[in-house]
């Protein structure tokens, strides 16, 4: 009987652990741009300005860049997505923000969050853009396609092409 009683929550604890759903992931990139924070903070920190300078995506509508604001993003792989700020604030050139309803054309994600700044870097400027987000199967056996490994990659070519774009719309004075 005593063995049993111990058995038994060890056979539990090893079938949640391989039960368990998705974890979260984080993706962070940065990008040094040769102008000064104002001037980069200038094209970037227009909340629905990104489709001035982000490869991907083909239009950017949105509410303003106010806590609160909401823009709405259609990628030309013909993704689209909802995005909501949380925390605007241009006296430290940064903001954060949400995604709304997943659409796994767009990235395959399930929601994330991210957050996006502008400081001083020697005569320029660093960029950071840090995310955190779920895969976009979140089931215990998802499809390669929207797995975390997918995820990541997925992310991380969003948030650095988007980078480069915003380096070469600063330093060249070019959008896209």
């Amino acid at each position: 009987m005593r063995l049993s009683l111990l058995v038994l929550p060890l056979a539990l604890a090893a079938t949640a652990a391989l039960a368990h759903g998705p974890t979260p992931q984080k993706v962070s990139q940065s990008i040094t741009i040769k102008a000064s924070p104002d001037a980069v903070w200038k094209v970037a920190g227009d909340f629905a300005g990104i489709g001035q300078w982000h490869p991907a995506i083909g239009k950017a509508e949105g509410s303003g860049s106010k806590d609160g604001g909401t823009r709405t993003l259609t990628f030309k792989n013909g993704g689209k997505l909802e995005e909501s700020l949380d925390e605007y604030k241009p006296e430290g050139r940064t903001y954060s923000y949400r995604m709304g309803e997943p659409n796994l054309t767009a990235l395959p994600v399930s929601s994330y969050s991210a957050t996006f700044t502008v400081s001083p870097e020697g005569d320029g400027s660093k960029v950071e853009w840090m995310g955190r987000f779920y895969r976009g199967d979140t089931g215990n056996e998802p499809p390669e396609n929207l797995s975390d490994e997918a995820g990541k990659a997925a992310m991380n070519t969003y948030f650095s092409e988007g980078l480069k774009g915003l380096k070469a719309a600063v330093e060249g004075g070019k959008g896209k």
